[in-house]
């Protein structure tokens, strides 16, 4: 059966916690990303920042994003899979959480990260239907 390190792709770059969330916005319009894990020094996922974030959880509450870090700003405990978990069941837990971007970890390290352009090429046209149904239900 497939699993997610199968259909992830490879490489995901982290921003570090101590990084600032300008340093953050930086390196997602380099590598043209709107996601970016965090990592902390012990190179370990530690949560997951958006470009959508940084807007609302910073510049529009009047902070400086030079001088925020993405630690600071980053919340709850960070939803993943491990690389050899079944394809459905990353479905389901995409769904679940309504997210697009799902990192994937092997031993407590980030090797990847499952997308919705993943999932568009590895998945039925049926499942890639209900998994955008699910995730843009009403209620965002």
């Amino acid at each position: 059966m497939t699993n997610a390190g199968d259909i992830m792709h490879r490489g995901a770059t982290c921003v570090q916690e101590s990084e600032t969330l300008e340093a953050a916005a930086r390196r997602m319009r380099e590598l043209d990303v709107g996601f970016l894990p965090i990592c902390g020094t012990d190179d370990r996922l530690h949560g997951i920042i958006t470009d959508r974030d940084i807007v609302l959880k910073c510049v529009a509450m009047g902070g400086d994003p030079r001088r925020m870090t993405a630690g600071e700003l980053a919340q709850g405990t960070p939803v993943f899979v491990a690389a050899d978990t079944e394809v459905d069941q990353v479905l389901r837990i995409m769904e679940q959480h309504r997210i697009r971007r799902l990192p994937v970890l092997e031993g407590h390290r980030l090797v990847g990260v499952v997308s919705e352009a993943d999932l568009a090429r590895h998945l039925s046209d049926e499942q890639v239907g209900h998994f955008v149904e699910a995730i843009c239900a009403e209620g965002d």
